[in-house]
């Protein structure tokens, strides 16, 4: 083969690599294309889907179960305020006459355990005087204690919101009735509350002419209000006669959601 042919037969070679290199090419870009819109395809579909089984293949129910019962115990706040000049003769004071009525609920049958000082405050006290050209100057100090009492005998809350007042507290704050041991009243709630979402749920899937499948989710909260007293010294001391307290039913409730399968 001489010089000429030679050439002309690697321009032929050339020719022939260059156009499969071009079609090769062309070749794995449109499979890159398909490849990737097929992907993008097959998300949107298994989204359209999973929302879809959400929302067609199921159903919501809430309900609620409440079960009345009767408080089997009282707490109380009572208060021992006291002003002097020195916060020595303050604190003695005070601790004093807290030491009273500490002793007083005590004697009526209520445990250490149900005994416990919340809050303890020495505050200053200021006054505005002649000649101080509107200057305030120390004139004492206040110092304020807080008592929670529980009464589990709460045929006694009177006697010792009395004995309390006459010991030396000057303050009641709110009274409020509550149950104890919540626990089995909330499990009542909850049974009751079950028991008519699953009577919903049957009687709405009849209704849609489906059947009713497993339980695929479940959420739930409960609420067991206080009884609260709002009371005043004139009501708490009763000018020496006994409050009576009217103790009442509470209510607790329990909500729940709970989702079935239906098919």
């Amino acid at each position: 083969m001489d010089e000429e042919n030679f050439h002309s037969y690697i321009k032929g070679k050339k020719k022939i690599l260059y156009a499969l290199l071009i079609v090769l090419t062309i070749f794995i870009v449109v499979l890159i294309f398909l490849t990737s819109v097929d992907v993008v395809n097959k998300i949107k579909e298994g989204r359209y889907i999973s929302q879809n089984v959400a929302m067609r293949n199921s159903v919501v129910i809430s309900e609620t179960g409440e079960i009345y019962a009767s408080p089997d115990l009282a707490v109380i706040a009572f208060s021992v305020v006291n002003e002097a000049k020195s916060v020595t003769g303050a604190m003695d004071e005070n601790s004093a006459t807290m030491n009273n009525v500490i002793s007083a609920v005590k004697e009526q049958g209520v445990e250490d355990k149900d005994v416990k000082t919340t809050s303890f405050n020495i505050n200053p006290r200021y006054e505005y005087s002649e000649g101080t050209y509107g200057k305030r100057v120390l004139v004492g100090y206040e110092v304020i204690q807080k008592l929670q009492v529980k009464i589990r005998d709460l045929g006694k809350i009177g006697t010792i919101i009395g004995k309390a007042t006459d010991s030396g507290a000057n303050g009641v704050d709110d009274l409020y009735l509550t149950i104890d041991d919540q626990d089995a009243l909330k499990k009542q709630a909850r049974e009751q509350a079950i028991a008519k979402a699953k009577v919903r749920a049957e009687e709405l899937a009849l209704q849609l002419g489906v059947k009713l499948g497993k339980v695929v989710s479940f959420n739930e909260n409960f609420y067991v209000p206080r009884s609260a007293t709002q009371l005043s010294m004139k009501e708490a001391t009763g000018g020496g006669a006994v409050p009576e307290i009217q103790t009442g039913e509470n209510k607790i409730s329990v909500s729940i959601v709970v989702t079935y399968e239906i098919y």
